[in-house]
């Protein structure tokens, strides 16, 4: 008893203390409370605890909680939402980290305590200070709590969150898992569902910090939950499918929305630069050429078809009867619905409100006609979108290059299809037979040039103005190329079958395409190879299968023959989890540290405890009966050490 009278008389004098140094430094003076000695010290640290939160003096009330919550646990809810919201204010890391510690401690104990306001405000400002992880915990707390967080607030969040590589990691993480509630819940309550910007801002970012395996796996989430894709969502997904070699999925998207409103022309521009992109990559140069074809055409728009109508389209093979189908709107361009992707084209430029081609595009497409003898079509289509200006650059890059008897035939091209070229060109073409010494082809072209009514003096200077030198130096660094590519396009037709076959859950089919990728001496698996295989097996829940994959993919790294992604190591972590291999599940891991990539570890958690909640908990090593056994306890122990599990 005399024991608590000097703990109440020691709070007393600090309230009066308190009180007294207030009075000091503010203009208005706060008057002690007036307690009586018989108070019980529990109301006398409650008010203690509530000055100091009304002056804002973070330091004294988390002294003052911390003598409260050892005697008597939490306070009221009112005093824990209104701390929460204090600490909240302060710009300092520590209190902000302090205040999530406390309302998730809080939470765990009593679900009342702290209400959705003042964990809204922590979450914003968790998210301002770019303290991503404990914004992310706010994030899951709420949603595993049933706490409803607005539309704006999350787009908030999130678009402080995508800012980093890190935060970007988190945020795909978190809304894979919001989506995944949604879809349990939807059908006993009116969950709110997350909304197309807040798609878009993550899919951005995973474009941005290369997260191309992830942004597929948000596609088919989109899909899912049927979110509908705006014209931001539509130019994102095409940088994904041009990251992942997915021609078909884009060819499908550009057929979907038509032709494209002059208004829209410039937004667009990155989607026909992304096809344009994956058809050099196939090594379709015929393709490539009908692309730029539409290209140019896109500046006809007499026959617009309304792109305000929501449209469907196949995600995956149409042939697919149980495949995912999408939403997309094209016209519809929200505000603030991304953060953006690179703008810079490569093969697709901009002017005058119309769509073009770069001259990296032409050297492209020169070479690749070249290479296949098919100079004709070459012709009709530098005519078709250029005209004789046009065919003149060409065959003076040509010229320049060596390429003498290419630059003539397409002069004949010219003459046949009755738009023969001018006397400058022509001449051009004939110094450089005159400097080569190719005498004979020399004397055929002086006899076409007599016969088209030129007259020439091989003495003659060739002026060399107003020529496209920039065609010149890229056809030179195409032809320095050659067939060295990074990825062969044999590769990405094998993986678009895989592709297929795995979306169609044909397993065989699929697993001969990757046995055929494997035998090939001059091409290996990529990650798209991999992570396409592994989604598949995950669906069927062959898990087992996905060890041996881990086994491929761990000899193509030891090989140099594939840099692994996080993406990719994350996705095989969470599925090693489901299947119960934790010493699978602790090597990759192992593997991701020694690469420096992040672990979302309470992403593991979440996952471990829907799976293996009690797995393990109480049984020790010595318990167990085989020595395999006893291994698994010891990797189970570290897995829960490592994600916090007591």
């Amino acid at each position: 008893m005399l024991r608590k009278r000097n703990f109440v008389l020691e709070s007393l004098r600090g309230i009066v203390s308190a009180s007294s140094k207030s009075s000091l430094f503010c203009s208005t003076s706060v008057q002690p409370a007036r307690l009586s000695w018989e108070a019980s010290s529990q109301v006398i640290l409650k008010k203690k605890l509530e000055t100091a939160l009304k002056h804002h003096r973070v330091d004294d009330a988390w002294d003052v909680f911390k003598d409260y919550k050892r005697l008597y646990g939490f306070p009221d809810s009112s005093i824990m939402n209104r701390f929460v919201t204090v600490l909240s204010y302060s710009s300092d890391p520590a209190w902000l980290c302090k205040a999530d510690d406390l309302s998730r401690l809080a939470l765990k104990q009593n679900s009342g305590l702290v209400n959705s306001d003042a964990l809204t405000k922590l979450l914003l400002s968790l998210a301002r200070a770019q303290m991503s992880e404990s914004a992310c915990n706010i994030l899951r707390t709420m949603l595993e709590k049933g706490f409803v967080v607005t539309s704006d607030v999350l787009r908030l969040v999130v678009m402080h969150l995508v800012k980093t590589e890190v935060g970007t990691c988190l945020a795909s993480n978190y809304l894979v898992q919001f989506c995944n509630r949604f879809m349990e819940l939807k059908r006993n309550s009116n969950v709110v569902k997350p909304d197309t910007v807040v798609f878009n801002l993550v899919l951005g970012s995973c474009v941005r910090f290369g997260f191309s395996l992830k942004g597929q796996e948000l596609i088919e989430l989109m899909a899912k939950v049927d979110v509908v894709a705006d014209a931001h969502s539509i130019v994102i997904m095409s940088c994904v499918y041009e990251m992942n070699g997915m021609r078909d999925e884009l060819k499908k998207i550009k057929e979907g929305i038509g032709r494209v409103p002059s208004q829209l022309l410039c937004h667009y521009r990155r989607l026909y630069d992304n096809l344009l992109s994956l058809e050099f990559k196939f090594d379709d140069v015929c393709s490539a050429g009908r692309v730029v074809l539409d290209i140019c055409k896109e500046k006809d728009l007499s026959s617009v078809q309304n792109l305000e109508k929501v449209m469907v389209l196949p995600v995956g093979s149409h042939h697919i009867k149980s495949g995912l189908r999408i939403r997309i709107s094209p016209e519809l361009l929200q505000r603030d619905s991304s953060l953006g992707v690179d703008s810079e084209a490569t093969f697709v430029s901009y002017a005058d409100s119309k769509l073009g081609f770069t001259n990296k595009t032409l050297a492209k497409l020169v070479y690749g006609y070249k290479r296949r003898e098919n100079l004709p079509e070459l012709s009709k289509l530098l005519f078709s979108v250029g005209g004789s200006k046009l065919c003149a650059d060409v065959i003076d890059a040509c010229v320049a290059v060596g390429w003498l008897e290419a630059a003539h035939d397409v002069l004949d091209d010219m003459v046949s299809s009755g738009n023969p070229m001018d006397l400058v060109t022509y001449r051009k073409v004939l110094s450089g037979y005159h400097k080569s010494k190719m005498v004979r082809n020399a004397e055929v072209l002086v006899r076409q040039m007599t016969k088209a009514g030129f007259v020439t003096d091989p003495s003659d200077e060739i002026k060399d103005c107003e020529k496209n030198t920039e065609l010149r130096a890229l056809l030179v660094e195409e032809i320095n190329a050659g067939e060295q590519t990074k990825v062969p396009s044999m590769l990405y037709e094998l993986n678009s079958s895989l592709y297929y076959f795995c979306k169609a859950k044909m397993q065989g089919d699929a697993v001969t395409t990757y046995r055929k990728i494997q035998k090939m001496k001059t091409i290996s698996p990529t990650v798209q190879s991999f992570w396409i295989l592994v989604d598949m097996y995950s669906s069927l829940g062959m898990y087992r299968e996905i060890t041996v994959t881990w086994g491929d993919i761990k000899r193509n790294v030891a090989s140099r023959d594939l840099e692994v992604t996080q993406d990719l190591l994350e996705k095989l972590v969470v599925n090693f989890l489901r299947g119960g291999y934790f010493e699978r599940v602790m090597e990759v891991i192992s593997c991701m540290k020694e690469k420096g990539m992040y672990n979302d570890v309470a992403t593991y958690k979440n996952e471990y405890l829907k799976v293996h909640k009690n797995l393990y908990r109480t049984l020790k090593a010595a318990d167990a009966v085989t020595e395999a056994q006893a291994q698994r306890v010891e990797h189970v122990k570290a897995f829960r050490k490592l994600v916090g599990i007591i």
